[in-house]
């Protein structure tokens, strides 16, 4: 990214007061982009003969995973003899709910899991028996996040108050300048703040990050109540009947920042990274510039896309692009539709940002959190005094 780029957006104004962050937010322009990416990717599936969702493929996965899950805890819980075996299994507990939210929330919260809509929410509760809240991810991640990425004040993934700066409109802090060290470590805490602050916080509050929400009631109170319980009673109740507290502590601290630091990076990788834009509302009208689908693939970035071992563990979201045109869509034909999607990039003459590897991807978010960690230098324009003209000799 030019540095000229980043200087511009630092200097760029910030939203004039809070109540202009919670307008709902419009984009501008023309669609018809968008309009013939989406008849060329259900095209490609009618060629094909293939379902979006309720795929043969994912329903196996999912039990792959869960599976590994409930063996995982029961052996954690019930089985360790040792604390090198606990620890060990503490990492695969961790990365088993990583996948669950990677794989089978993640698409049942989309509705690309099923066309049953009672298919998707059930998957979409696995997120509240591994700590999160499945209501409010709805409106942070599904709506927030993917309708107004990196946008600050209205992608609430993007705010980490002041202890990290992510974006280029949020204000510098001293300590910002050693973020690309420290945030790494932050990023291990990522789930213990979920499950002990973060939901509790927005439901409190009514907001998240700097925009109100509509608290849950009926049933889908009953299910957030619930689902804390299932989470606190298998994170800390059941294992605390067979074992000491700093033992629970110690190993639910291990297996949440396994968790925590793969959730971290693999968001991190697609949006905060030196390729993605992070544009403003115009001025005057406080609308997006650009169509919806054109802010999509301004602001993501895929990364690893040859890699099958990646995009199986996480979900298929190396390729966050495609994730973000067409959600609803079960990860598991991202391969199918990127290519569809690339050729009209192409053909439109729009840029396709991806990162050939999983390390390229974190190394340009390493530079990322540097660059912006540097002091944010505001140049004003002094007016320089005219002088007095000498007089001319005499002659």
């Amino acid at each position: 990214m030019p540095l000229d780029s980043l200087h511009r957006r630092d200097n760029a104004a910030e939203p004039s007061s809070p109540d202009a962050t919670n307008e709902r937010l419009k984009f501008s322009g023309d669609n018809s982009f968008h309009r013939e990416l989406r008849r060329r990717v259900d095209a490609e599936f009618k060629r094909n003969g293939t379902r979006q969702r309720d795929s043969l493929q994912m329903y196996l996965k999912t039990a792959i995973i869960l599976t590994t899950f409930a063996l995982s805890y029961v052996a954690l819980v019930f089985f360790a003899t040792n604390g090198w075996a606990a620890v060990a299994l503490s990492i695969v507990l961790g990365v088993a709910i990583a996948g669950i939210g990677f794989n089978v929330m993640h698409d049942g919260g989309h509705q690309a899991y099923s066309d049953r809509r009672w298919v998707n929410r059930l998957m979409a509760l696995t997120l509240d028996m591994v700590g999160g809240s499945s209501y409010i991810w709805q409106w942070k991640h599904a709506r927030f996040h993917h309708t107004w990425v990196n946008v600050a004040g209205h992608d609430s993934d993007i705010d980490l108050g002041i202890l990290g700066r992510l974006s280029p409109q949020h204000p510098w802090r001293s300590w910002h300048r050693w973020q690309h060290v420290y945030l790494w470590v932050l990023y291990g805490v990522t789930a213990i703040r979920w499950h002990l602050y973060g939901d509790f916080r927005d439901m409190i509050t009514g907001t998240i990050g700097e925009r109100p929400f509509e608290r849950p009631r009926g049933w889908d109170l009953a299910g957030f109540v619930i689902g804390k319980g299932v989470f606190f009673g298998l994170a800390f109740a059941l294992p605390m009947m067979l074992h000491s507290i700093g033992a629970v502590l110690l190993f639910y601290t291990i297996t949440s920042a396994v968790a925590g630091v793969l959730l971290a990076l693999v968001f991190q990788m697609a949006h905060v990274v030196e390729e993605a834009d992070f544009p403003l509302p115009n001025e005057t009208n406080q609308r997006m510039d650009t169509p919806w689908a054109i802010h999509q693939l301004e602001t993501t970035v895929d990364f690893a896309r040859d890699n099958r071992v990646l995009s199986w563990l996480i979900g298929g979201l190396n390729f966050q692009i495609e994730h973000h045109l067409f959600p609803r869509i079960s990860h598991v034909h991202y391969p199918v539709v990127a290519r569809v999607v690339e050729a009209t990039c192409r053909e439109f003459g729009m840029t396709y940002r991806t990162h050939r590897s999983f390390a390229a991807g974190i190394a340009s978010h390493y530079r990322w959190l540097r660059q912006l960690g540097r002091p944010v230098v505001v140049t004003i324009m002094t007016p320089v005094p005219l002088l007095e003209p000498e007089p001319l000799p005499q002659t």
